[in-house]
C-alpha cells in the first residue's frame, strides 16, 4: 500500500473543506418547508390518539366487577357461533 497516495488524497480532501468560523454566503434560492392545513390537522389527530387510552374502562370494567362476583355468564351457543364465525373468516 502506498502512504503517499493516502496523504495526497487527504490533503486534498482537507484544502476544500472549508474552515470553521469562516463565514459562508449563499447563492441562490433557500431551501424551505411548508406543511399544509391538512398535514397540521393530521399531526394534531395522531398527537390525540396517541394521548389516548388503549383501554377502554367503561366498557372492562363492569365485566371486570361480573367476573370477580362470579355473576359473569357466557352463552355457549354464543360462543361457539361467534368462535365457527371467526374461523369460516379465516379461511
Amino acid at each position: 500500500m502506498r502512504i503517499e497516495a493516502y496523504t495526497q488524497v487527504q490533503q486534498a480532501y482537507n484544502s476544500s473543506k472549508i474552515q470553521r468560523g469562516q463565514n459562508v454566503t449563499r447563492k441562490g434560492p433557500i431551501d424551505q418547508v411548508h406543511i399544509s392545513s391538512a398535514g397540521m390537522d393530521m399531526q394534531v389527530a395522531k398527537a390525540s390518539v396517541n394521548a389516548a387510552s388503549d383501554i377502554r374502562y367503561d366498557k372492562v370494567e363492569p365485566l371486570k366487577k361480573a367476573i370477580n362476583e362470579g355473576t359473569y355468564n357466557v352463552s355457549g351457543e354464543s360462543f361457539a357461533e361467534k368462535l365457527l364465525a371467526k374461523y369460516e373468516e379465516l379461511g
